[in-house]
């Protein structure tokens, strides 16, 4: 078959770039609208303005650029923390090996071609576009950028560690050799299977062996342990042999329309069931889907409480799967990996300076792990959908009283849930102090471990909050609060900021301590205060 031409690329391009530039204006002139003050400001008739609309393509392109350039630059800083973090000499090698290692975990997680997303559907399922040229187009765009970035950051990182430029270079061409291999790799097992690899919907081997992957790209260096400079180099080079074999494949695939058929078959099932005028979007039609699939159907559930706390306690029971479940195998997982580091100390006692030195030092580390695992967003989610959606349509529910009664119940139990996990995440660092050598002062046994169990709390007074004051979703349960994915970004922002703080573990724990009792008092005075104002549908 033969491949676009330059007009077909060109054309296919504009269509794309139309595509998703109209959703993302769309996006950025609602999210707007939402922002207080500002939306009071923006007449009605935003959508019709073409200045704004200029403003926000502009906003659009500058996002094109920005998402195609940070991602990677924030992985290549990971790596190179990673390297120079070590304690290894061979801060060359130990890049090399960490970018091995996480490419390739990264070519199967973050395929391109096999994302179910919107513009995919627009384009193929309803423009009906050539679905080969559309592959083929954006798949290389994707390559392009993905090659600029790798190019871009290889050689400012590289250079940091002493990398000679010719490895530098080698790094782009080897990142697309492991994207171009794992799309071949899916193809060929489309054509046996009739099933599309589907990113997004993956089993437990899939965890599993993501698990097993990174903890081989940074546990076995803390230990000593990778490969060296040679095996990297001659790995790089066969992907990058393998990638350019894989473009045959690519290239040759003849069912692409039917595998994004396939693929987009939900896409396609959400807009038959919602319909043109129902106004429910696929992400909150799916949303509520997974959220009923997690309410437990058993009739035998019951309680004996009165009031608020017999309707939070049948919540909690029948949501036993997405709360307390995946609450337990967190705390599971985090278990594991502390007895884990615990074996590493007693096989390899060299590393029990470096890990004594890490735990009295990078305790703001784990603001970023915290806000990881906390489970608010899930459970706020849950709560609109099962719960408030209905309720919020009674006037008494909507009392200064009724409301912060609730929210103390409903944040016992968040921070019930919240605190499991913590508490090995707390207790495993004050076992991992003591076992690699202790401290001189034993307070910083109980910080490590009080620190740990507040800043869990903090999430979970955090997200609550948010929710009660901020309540984001229509009817439909369809987000459509520009400040609360504002909000949202900006804890993020923080939270990763937090992990470039070094500061010592009894002064920031003590820090931590006193600032989670006081956003918890100001929390309540704000949701009394606010919340019988903003806790309402949104339409």
């Amino acid at each position: 078959m033969s491949s676009p031409g330059a007009n077909g690329i060109g054309k296919t391009l504009r269509i794309t770039f139309s595509l998703r530039n109209t959703c993302r204006v769309n996006n950025i002139l609602y999210a707007l609208k939402q922002i207080p003050l500002i939306g009071r400001i923006l007449p009605e008739s935003l959508y019709q303005e073409a200045g704004l609309k200029i403003l926000a393509n502009v906003i659009s392109v500058i996002w094109e650029i920005f998402a195609a350039l940070v991602g990677k630059g924030l992985y290549f800083l990971i790596l190179l923390g990673a390297a120079v973090l070590y304690p290894s000499p061979e801060k060359g090698p130990l890049f090399l090996y960490l970018m091995v290692v996480c490419t390739v975990i990264g070519g199967f997680v973050n395929t391109y071609m096999f994302n179910p997303t919107k513009d995919k559907y627009y384009a193929l399922i309803l423009l009906r576009m050539n679905a080969r040229s559309y592959t083929l187009v954006n798949y290389g765009y994707a390559i392009a950028k993905l090659l600029a970035a790798y190019l871009l950051f290889g050689l400012l990182t590289g250079g940091l560690v002493h990398l000679p430029w010719w490895q530098r270079v080698l790094l782009p061409f080897f990142a697309a050799g492991v994207k171009l291999f794992a799309a071949a790799y899916m193809l060929r097992d489309y054509e046996k299977t009739g099933q599309a690899s589907n990113e997004n919907k993956v089993g437990a081997l899939y965890w599993t062996a993501l698990f097993v992957g990174l903890a081989a790209a940074f546990g076995l260096p803390a230990l000593g342990i990778f490969l060296p400079e040679t095996v990297s180099l001659i790995f790089m080079a066969c992907c990058v042999a393998a990638g350019a074999l894989s473009i045959v494949k690519i290239l040759g695939f003849a069912s692409y329309r039917e595998m994004y058929q396939e693929l987009l078959r939900d896409w396609m099932d959400q807009m038959d069931k919602s319909g043109a005028s129902s106004g429910v979007s696929k992400t909150a039609m799916a949303a509520r889907t997974q959220s009923e699939k997690a309410i437990s159907m058993d009739a035998g559930i019951t309680s004996s409480r009165k009031g608020f706390e017999y309707l939070n306690e049948l919540f909690i029971k029948r949501h036993q799967r997405i709360l307390w479940k995946a609450s337990e195998k967190i705390a599971f997982v985090c278990l594991i990996l502390v007895l884990a580091a615990l074996l590493a100390l007693w096989l390899y006692p060299a590393a029990r300076p470096v890990t004594n030195e890490l735990t009295l030092q990078f305790l703001p580390y784990f603001v970023f792990i915290l806000y990881a695992i906390n489970r608010g967003t899930g459970f706020t989610q849950a709560l609109f959908i099962n719960c408030d959606n209905s309720l919020l349509t009674y006037s008494f529910y909507k009392k200064p009283g009724q409301i912060l009664k609730l929210f103390r119940i409903r944040l016992r139990e968040i921070i019930k849930i919240n605190l499991l996990p913590a508490f090995v995440i707390g207790a495993g660092l004050a076992v991992l102090l003591f076992a690699s050598g202790g401290t001189d002062n034993p307070v910083n046994y109980a910080v490590l471990v009080v620190s740990v169990l507040c800043m869990s709390v903090f999430f979970s007074v955090h997200y609550l909050m948010i929710y009660y004051l901020l309540q984001p979703y229509t009817a439909g349960a369809e987000m459509k609060s520009g400040t609360y994915r504002i909000v949202l970004m900006l804890t993020y922002v923080v939270c990763y900021l937090m992990m470039q703080v070094q500061m010592p573990t009894l002064i920031f724990g003590l820090m931590t301590i006193v600032f989670c009792a006081a956003y918890s008092v100001i929390a309540c005075v704000l949701v009394y205060r606010l919340a019988p104002k903003t806790f309402k549908l949104r339409l």
